[in-house]
């Protein structure tokens, strides 16, 4: 249900910007597509928990987060391309569209998906859920890593524009290509979580890739002397970053069985305030020590996560018959 009213919110405000493509309507229109995607993106973690064995949960992330790199490598160009034909009203007409057509699909499909006998426990009340919540090691341990691994990530996100522009005289109109790197990055990670992270395990997963991206925000001041270099270092960060993170999804899918929406929900919050932090900190951080201090401020922020993880997955096993496949 969750699915559908954040697809219902998104196609709504899309398609009233449309028809009528005024300033506030477009500011509501933005809106909406946020609660959407607010609401979106924990309902299908959670129906993915409760539906896909734990063996397999890797895999069926993994591939529902090829849209988030397909967004960047399609949608990107396709709504430049919309708005130099057409205009730029067009590219809201054809969002509120797709998400009309995705609300009538899912409400076809997702009825006919048969529930896994792997991973079906007793759901309870939303109330009861978040005192489930904030009662458990491992949801508050995993919560903790949400904002410290996010925040860490936006200390550098909210820079590196400015910082290919200053130090390698890049143009403002090239760096829409630097988005090129990144989407291939999180197609590659996302590709290596759906493939690789049941094969080592989600929670070993998850813990090498805290590790590898803290090792990459250190590496991305030293080694980044030429334009080549520091986008193959940008490369690094943000495939580390996203396999780290599609990883954590699916191990936060069964940290809560008994609350899987109110888990995954509260991640993606836990998340948002992390990166609103980074957000508003970033830019000082560089102006103050430059690209260094923001590489050594967001691995000391990584290794936090990395703590606060291993500090709620102590003594965790996920139930005898869903465990890691070797």
């Amino acid at each position: 249900m969750m699915m559908l009213i954040g697809l219902a919110c998104l196609g709504g405000g899309m398609l009233a910007a449309a028809v009528l493509p005024l300033y506030a309507t477009v500011l509501l229109a933005l809106l909406m597509a946020g609660l959407g995607k607010s609401c979106f993106d924990p309902a299908v973690q959670a129906y993915v928990g409760a539906r896909v064995p734990w063996a397999r949960r890797g895999l069926a992330v993994g591939l529902i987060e090829f849209a988030w790199a397909g967004s960047s490598l399609i949608g990107i160009p396709t709504v430049g391309w919309l708005i130099g034909r057409f205009g730029w009203h067009s590219p809201f007409l054809a969002l509120g569209l797709l998400a009309a057509s995705s609300v009538v699909l899912l409400a076809m499909l997702l009825p006919r998906v048969p529930v896994s006998r792997d991973s079906a426990p007793r759901s309870v009340p939303a109330g009861q859920g978040w005192r489930l919540l904030v009662r458990r090691r491992p949801a508050l341990g995993g919560l903790g890593y949400s904002f410290c691994f996010a925040m860490a990530n936006d200390f550098l996100f909210v820079i590196y524009g400015a910082w290919l522009e200053l130090d390698f005289r890049l143009p403002l109109a090239a760096l829409g290509s630097v988005s090129i790197v990144i989407g291939v990055a999180e197609l590659i990670a996302e590709s290596l979580t759906a493939f690789l992270s049941d094969r080592v395990g989600l929670a070993r997963a998850v813990t090498g890739g805290v590790a590898l991206t803290a090792a990459a925000y250190l590496l991305l001041p030293v080694v980044a002397r030429t334009l080549p270099l520091a986008l193959a270092a940008l490369f690094l960060v943000f495939i580390t970053f996203e396999f780290t993170v599609v990883s954590a999804n699916g191990l936060f899918t069964e940290l809560l069985p008994d609350a899987r929406g109110t888990m995954m929900g509260a991640v993606g919050a836990t998340g948002s305030s992390g990166r609103m932090v980074g957000a508003l900190l970033g830019g000082y951080v560089w102006l103050w020590g430059g690209l260094a201090a923001t590489g050594c401020v967001a691995a000391a922020l990584s290794i936090l996560a990395l703590l606060s993880l291993r500090w709620g997955l102590r003594g965790w096993r996920p139930p005898s018959r869903m465990m890691d496949i070797p």
